[in-house]
């Protein structure tokens, strides 16, 4: 009762009592932080395993990274018999805003010149998301 009984004869009073161990309400207070929330175990995992492979900077790359071997249209489009789905996705689009190829009343529209028709099977005209599906048949297993 002593704790309850001082708050409300401070409430009351015109002296002012520092609250949470501030010392003074002009004095600025001293940083606190909440514990975060519990963590999902399978976020915990997976933040722990990305840390650590960041860390080690030096494994072979995987997946979409992975260069892969091209089919000849492409291989003559980008200029190497190899590369990564993510390097001929650049190459594409840096061919399309060089060339000035999007549609202007649609950006979402490609309209192709000879060489992405090479690629794209022939198409006037092609979505942006179509692209990764129509390069997908380029890339030989």
């Amino acid at each position: 009762m002593a704790i309850s009984s001082g708050i409300f004869s401070t409430f009351l009073s015109a002296e002012t009592v520092p609250l949470l161990g501030f010392p003074s309400p002009t004095s600025t207070p001293p940083l606190r932080f909440l514990a975060a929330p519990p963590a999902n175990p399978r976020m915990v995992r997976s933040t722990v395993v990305s840390c650590a492979t960041a860390s080690t900077g030096n494994r072979a790359p995987r997946g979409i990274m992975k260069p892969k071997r091209v089919s000849p249209e492409m291989a003559d489009f980008i200029g190497a018999p190899e590369v990564s789905r993510t390097q001929a996705l650049k190459l594409i689009w840096a061919h399309i805003k060089q060339h000035n190829l999007q549609d202007p009343s649609n950006k979402k529209n490609i309209l192709c010149d000879e060489k992405l028709k090479k690629i794209f099977a022939g198409r006037d005209q092609v979505g942006f998301l179509e692209i990764a599906g129509l390069i997908s048949p380029h890339f030989l297993k």
